[in-house]
């Protein structure tokens, strides 16, 4: 039960009754809810910006996540730097170095994006510049993979190619060295056996006994297998690529026919004496680019230095030849 409220008349010289009339009421009550508004507004702003409630406080807790994370993601990224680094210093100076194929340039590794701004999206938040950044380095990172992967590949293909080369050239010698009787002649000017003149010998003399076994000193494809070249009696011709041809003369019969492709050490045919031929042995030649060269050159492929040695002594001696 409210309070009734009196007042002194003293023209009356008695109390009367306060009368509150409901204009005034309605006033009072309107202050007091537009007072209680504005307080409870303040103290909601205040209590926003001191106290958090549960979902900031997690909203916070995952930035601060966030913020680990893109640290985290920046140092693997500083890492997978340094080892591609690593791999792009190797390939520059050693794997595109021996297979002779131009270094890539370093702008070119580590070139950057131009035209539109590919970072947009990312602007007006409070860690813009940290997310920009990390996708910056990203970016350029896996573009410097890409760049990288393509010189490997490329890589691999001169390693094949050069592996194709390596095999083809007439590497080996044609007679093993236990079935030789002896290296009869070299190459160089030598005394002709028929003319007793003195002349050019283009190739090598091997002696052994009819019937030992003559191998492919290289890859490649049987083009010439016949005894209608001058001189020669029956002969191979092997097309190595690369310009390089190798020819085994005055053979007893063959063991490869025509256009066969043959491996480094394929047995091809066998010692004889046919043709221009004093004695049996094995007459061998190596062209590159149509021109003969010494095939003493190229024996790298099963002779230890000092049988090698002992080769090139024998070859040097200015003797007679075989043919």
């Amino acid at each position: 039960m409210s309070k009734v409220k009196y007042y002194y008349d003293s023209e009356t010289l008695s109390y009367r009754k306060i009368e509150r009339k409901r204009r005034t009421t309605l006033k009072y009550a309107l202050l007091f809810l537009v007072a209680s508004a504005l307080f409870g507004f303040l103290f909601v702003f205040i209590a926003s910006q001191f106290i958090q409630s549960p979902k900031e406080k997690e909203l916070a807790r995952e930035l601060e996540n966030m913020k680990l994370q893109y640290q985290i993601l920046d140092d693997r990224m500083e890492e997978a730097v340094l080892a591609l680094e690593n791999v792009e210093e190797r390939d520059n100076a050693i794997y595109r170095h021996y297979f002779e194929a131009n270094p890539i340039p370093e702008e070119q590794r580590r070139a950057g994006f131009g035209g539109i701004n590919r970072y947009k999206k990312f602007q007006g938040f409070d860690n813009s510049k940290l997310i920009i950044e990390s996708n910056k380095r990203l970016d350029i990172l896996e573009k410097a993979i890409v760049v990288q992967s393509k010189s490997l590949d490329e890589i691999a293909i001169l390693a094949e190619d050069k592996e194709k080369f390596l095999q083809a050239i007439p590497a080996i010698q044609p007679v093993n060295n236990e079935n030789l009787t002896r290296m009869a002649s070299g190459f160089g000017f030598r005394t002709d056996p028929f003319t007793k003149a003195r002349k050019f010998h283009f190739g090598m003399d091997f002696t052994a006994p009819r019937g030992t076994p003559v191998y492919a000193s290289g890859d490649g494809v049987v083009k010439r297998a016949d005894n209608s070249a001058s001189g020669y009696g029956k002969h191979i011709r092997i097309d190595h690529g690369y310009g390089y041809v190798s020819l085994y003369a005055h053979l007893h019969k063959y063991n490869v026919r025509v256009n066969q492709r043959v491996k480094r050490g394929d047995l091809i045919g066998y010692v004889g004496s046919t043709g221009r031929s004093e004695a049996p042995h094995l007459h061998y030649e190596v062209f590159k680019d149509g021109e003969r060269i010494n095939p003493i050159n190229f024996y790298y492929g099963n002779l230890s230095a000092e049988e090698f040695d002992k080769l090139l002594q024998k070859a040097s001696l200015e003797n007679q030849s075989l043919d």
